[in-house]
C-alpha cells in the first residue's frame, strides 16, 4: 500500500516538473491524451441529461397527445353521424314534394326507449307541439306509427306497438275500423261492421277522420278475416319497416283545410265572369231590350201593362259606377173605336170577360 502511494507521488512530481519546463512536445502529447477523454465525458453527460429530460416530461406529452386524440375522435364521430343524417334526409326529401309541406315536420330517431323493445323510440322534437295531441308518423309515403309529447320528450309508437291506434278504411267498400298494433309487421283492425264484405288481399288505408293522418295513406294488406259476436276482425301486414327507424314525417295538422272557415257572405271567387257577346248586326236598342206584355183585347183602350227589363241595354266591364241615361218612355195613344150598337148578349159577354181579367 505504501509502495503505491510513493509511486503515485513520484509520477506527479515528474509530471509537474515536465509541465513547468514549457516544452511544446510534452504539452502537445498531454493535450492529445486529455482532449479525447474530455470530449467523451461531455458527450456521455449530455446523453444522460437528455434521457433524464425525456423521462421526466414523458407523462406530460402522453397526456397532451391523449387529449388531442379524444378531441379528434369526438369530431370524427360527430362528422360520421352528421353525414349519416344528411344521407337519410336526402333519401326522403324527394317524397316530401308530394305532401303538404306546411303541415309536416321532419323528425329523426334518437334511440330506443327500451333495449329489449323495437316498437317504442325517442324522436327529435320539432317546435310547436302539444302534449294533448296525437301526431302521425310516416315512413316515406306509408304509415309508420304515432307520436306523443310527454315530459317535454317526443315518444314514437310504431305500428308493432299496442299503443299505436288510428282509424282506417278497408277494401273497395271502405269498411271502417280501428287499427291496433300487435307484433312485428302485424296489426289488427277491430270494430268492422258485420255487413261489410272484406277478404284477404284487400288494401287498408287511413280514413283521416281521427285528425291523426291524412286520408288515403297506405297502411297494409289484409291477411286474415275473423267474425266475432258483434263485429268482424281483420289481420293486416303493414308496409312500414319498423326495424330501420331513421327519419320520419311528423304530421302536425291533418285537418281538411279546403272548406275550413267558409262563409258565403264574405267569400269572393276569383273566377272571371262570363262575357256577354251581342252581335252588332242585331242593332239592339232600348226598345228591343224591353219585353212588352201584350194587353188583352178585352181591356179598355187606355190601360197599359208595366215593362220589365230582362237584359241591360248597356254592358261595360272596364268602367265602374257608370250612370246610364234614361230612355224616354213613349206613350202610344190608341184611338178609341166608334161606338157601335151593343146588344144585350154582347153586354153580358163583356161583363163576364172584365170580371175574369180583374181576377
Amino acid at each position: 500500500m505504501k509502495t503505491r502511494i510513493i509511486i503515485i507521488i513520484l509520477l506527479l512530481l515528474i509530471l509537474g516538473v515536465l509541465l513547468t519546463r514549457n516544452d511544446e512536445r510534452i504539452t502537445n502529447t498531454l493535450l492529445n491524451i486529455i482532449n479525447p477523454i474530455k470530449q467523451n465525458y461531455k458527450s456521455f453527460t449530455q446523453e444522460i441529461e437528455d434521457k433524464g429530460h425525456s423521462y421526466l416530461f414523458q407523462q406530460e406529452s402522453i397526456e397532451k397527445l391523449a387529449k388531442e386524440n379524444r378531441i379528434l375522435r369526438k369530431r370524427l364521430l360527430e362528422q360520421t353521424h352528421y353525414i349519416k343524417q344528411v344521407k337519410d334526409i336526402y333519401d326522403v326529401l324527394p317524397r316530401l314534394s308530394k305532401l303538404p309541406v306546411k303541415n309536416i315536420a321532419l323528425t329523426s330517431t334518437i334511440s330506443y326507449v327500451k333495449l329489449n323493445s323495437f316498437s317504442q323510440i325517442m324522436l327529435t322534437k320539432p317546435k310547436g307541439l302539444s302534449e294533448k295531441k296525437i301526431y302521425g308518423l310516416m315512413q316515406n309515403s306509408v304509415v309508420a306509427g304515432i307520436a306523443r309529447l310527454r315530459n317535454n320528450q317526443l315518444y314514437g309508437y310504431l305500428t308493432s306497438d299496442s299503443k299505436c291506434r288510428f282509424s282506417v278504411f278497408i277494401g273497395e267498400e271502405q269498411a271502417p275500423g280501428i287499427a291496433i298494433g300487435q307484433e312485428k309487421n302485424t296489426m289488427i283492425v277491430k270494430f268492422i261492421p258485420k255487413w261489410h264484405k272484406i277478404k284477404k288481399g284487400d288494401k287498408v288505408v287511413t280514413s283521416g277522420l281521427d285528425n291523426i293522418f291524412f286520408a288515403g295513406l297506405p297502411v297494409g294488406v289484409v291477411t286474415k278475416v275473423d267474425t266475432q259476436s258483434a263485429y268482424k276482425v281483420a289481420y293486416i301486414k303493414t308496409y312500414a319497416d319498423i326495424f330501420h327507424p331513421k327519419v320520419f314525417f311528423l304530421i302536425q295538422d291533418a285537418r281538411a283545410t279546403l272548406t275550413e272557415g267558409f262563409d258565403r257572405s264574405v267569400t269572393k271567387f276569383n273566377a272571371p265572369c262570363p262575357k256577354l257577346l251581342i252581335p252588332e248586326e242585331m242593332n239592339l236598342t232600348a226598345e228591343s231590350n224591353i219585353s212588352i206584355h201584350e194587353t188583352d183585347t178585352s181591356l179598355e183602350s187606355n190601360q197599359t201593362m208595366p215593362t220589365v227589363s230582362s237584359i241591360p241595354s248597356r254592358i261595360d266591364q272596364t268602367q265602374e259606377e257608370v250612370v246610364l241615361p234614361e230612355t224616354p218612355e213613349e206613350h202610344t195613344v190608341v184611338e178609341s173605336p166608334k161606338p157601335k150598337h151593343v146588344t144585350r148578349k154582347q153586354r153580358r159577354k163583356k161583363a163576364v170577360s172584365q170580371s175574369l181579367d180583374l181576377f
